[in-house]
């Protein structure tokens, strides 16, 4: 199994769509990570619910104020 998997989602201040690599190996995650394209800085919150299956994990993307 691949512990990394690419999600895409778009960004909550530019609206376009961004690449996020998750590391499935985590089950709860929450970070910031600065959009690819405008540089505003996202909120990141993962669930992965069965890390042995290759389903995507639970992905939200928010703004930092939120």
């Amino acid at each position: 199994m691949n512990e990394l998997a690419s999600v895409e989602h778009p960004c909550p201040y530019c609206g376009e769509v961004v690449e996020l690599l998750i590391d499935r190996s985590v089950l709860r995650q929450r970070y910031i990570e600065d959009c690819a394209v405008c540089c505003q800085p996202m909120v990141v919150t993962v669930v992965v619910h069965d890390p042995q299956e290759e389903a995507e994990p639970e992905v939200r993307v928010g703004r930092e104020a939120d």
